[in-house]
C-alpha cells in the first residue's frame, strides 16, 4: 500500500465519520443544535424515568455525570438540544449517529411536557431534511419498540418503514426512512 493510500478500513470508518452531521436547524417553534456542557442541567431534566424506560442506553436514574458523558463528542455520532424559539426551554433532544456503509441512524427523546404537542415531528422531520442531502449519507435509519406507539406513529408519519429486521438495542425493530410520504420521482 502506497503511504498515501489509506487501508479500506480507515476509508470505511472515515466515511462512517463524515455522514454524522452537527446539525444547526430553526423551525418555526424550535431551534436545534449541537448540545454543549452548559446543557447538561437542562438535558437531565428532561431525560426522567419516562425517557430512560425507552431509551436502553441511557442509566435509570440519569445522572449529571450520565449527561456530560453522552454530550462529550465523539466522531460517530452528536446529540443536538430542540430548544423553543421563544423561551430557550429545552423539548428534548435529537441524536444523529453514524453507522457503515454511509448509513445514518436518527433517534429522539422529548420532555414528557413536550409530548403531544407536535414539537417532536417539526423537529425530527428538520433534522431529516437536513440529512438528506448530506453528502455520503445513502439512508437514514430509526430504532423503535414496537410497543412505542406514538414514536412509531411519528416514524411511519415521516416516511420510515420497518425493515423486519431487529435493531441492535434489545426489543427494538429497524426503521429505514424512504422519503416524505406522497413524494414520487419518477426514473426515465
Amino acid at each position: 500500500m502506497e503511504p498515501s493510500e489509506i487501508s479500506p478500513a480507515a476509508a470505511a470508518f472515515e466515511k462512517r465519520r463524515t455522514v454524522t452531521h452537527h446539525l444547526e436547524i430553526t423551525t418555526p417553534r424550535s431551534v436545534i443544535a449541537p448540545l454543549a456542557d452548559a446543557d447538561a442541567a437542562d438535558v437531565q431534566r428532561i431525560t426522567d424515568a419516562s425517557v430512560t424506560a425507552r431509551v436502553s442506553f441511557l442509566p435509570s436514574p440519569f445522572t449529571l455525570e450520565d449527561t456530560y458523558a453522552l454530550i462529550a463528542a465523539r466522531a460517530d455520532r452528536c446529540f443536538h438540544g430542540v430548544r423553543d424559539r421563544a423561551t430557550g426551554e429545552l423539548h428534548g433532544v435529537i441524536g444523529v449517529h453514524g453507522r457503515p456503509f454511509g448509513m445514518v441512524e436518527i433517534g429522539y427523546w422529548f420532555a414528557a411536557a413536550a409530548r403531544g404537542r407536535g414539537l417532536a415531528t417539526e423537529a425530527v422531520d428538520a433534522a431529516l431534511t437536513a440529512l438528506e442531502d448530506l453528502p455520503g449519507c445513502n439512508g437514514i435509519e430509526a430504532e423503535c419498540a414496537l410497543d412505542n406507539h406514538p414514536s412509531w406513529g411519528l416514524l411511519e408519519k415521516l416516511g420510515f418503514r420497518a425493515t423486519g429486521d431487529a435493531g441492535q438495542r434489545p426489543e427494538r425493530m429497524l426503521m429505514r426512512w424512504h422519503g416524505r410520504p406522497g413524494i414520487r420521482i419518477d426514473v426515465c
